[in-house]
């Protein structure tokens, strides 16, 4: 079963760690690496850790921004080990994979890891649709880049394999649906047509936005919005804006 699932890394610093994660997609059966920022790469310390996996290397996408690399996926997942100031969807990798798996085959989704020492920030958080925590044990909670890529990519091939043995095709909501489901790129121009819309009618304050846009993405992206849904929202906001000129 051929499924559209990148792995997505964020300002990895040791590329030994960035071969690692190559040796654990292709154990898993996933080819698609893209690398946001990577302080070292190429590096010969990828390709000794990739042990025969340098193909997935020299294919992978790298990219100035996370926004770039997640721009053209219609479902973005942000793995997270500590809960945040702002509650997100939150699912561990069994659960992930029940949701990425009727969908993956025919949608871009796309598995953001963050930074070895720190993760991802808020903001890059914000950009995802769920978060995934893996539950490891909370005296020691150190899994490494490449063993969280694995348990992962692990579940997420579990649930291919099942839907393929079972010839299982659950749609998302019970029902194939008419429209595409709108990529990340649609939905950030949606949120920056948003708050500039909440400006202009006295709703957000720049100076002091509190949490307001957060709070909005959260619920916009729990939606999982299609392309349809987005274009009438923005239709919304631009008549609400021309209003608000007259």
């Amino acid at each position: 079963m051929s499924v559209n699932v990148r792995i997505v890394l964020v300002n990895t610093t040791h590329p030994g760690n960035i071969g690692g994660v190559a040796r654990a997609m292709k154990n898993m059966k996933f080819e698609e690496l893209h690398l946001v920022a990577p302080k070292k790469f190429p590096h010969p310390n990828a390709d000794a850790r990739a042990s025969g996996a340098t193909d997935l290397l020299e294919s992978a996408v790298i990219h100035e921004t996370l926004e770039d690399a997640i721009a053209d996926c219609q479902l973005v997942v942000g793995t997270s080990a500590r809960g945040r100031h702002i509650p997100w969807p939150i699912v561990d990798p069994r659960e992930l994979a029940s949701i990425v798996s009727p969908i993956m085959t025919d949608k871009k989704v796309a598995i953001v890891f963050g930074r070895e020492d720190r993760g991802l920030t808020n903001e890059e958080l914000h950009l995802c649709h769920h978060h995934v925590h893996i539950p490891s044990n909370e005296a020691f909670s150190s899994l490494n880049l490449a063993a969280a890529v694995q348990v992962i990519t692990y579940e997420l091939r579990m649930a291919s394999l099942y839907a393929e043995q079972n010839a299982v095709h659950k749609p998302q909501w019970g029902t194939d649906w008419d429209i595409d489901l709108a990529d990340s790129a649609d939905l950030e121009r949606l949120f920056a047509h948003m708050e500039q819309t909440l400006i202009d009618i006295d709703f957000l304050d720049p100076d002091s936005p509190r949490q307001l846009m957060p709070r909005l993405r959260r619920l916009y992206l729990r939606s999982l919005l299609d392309k349809v849904e987005v274009n009438v929202l923005r239709g919304i906001l631009t008549a609400t804006q021309k209003q608000v000129k007259e």
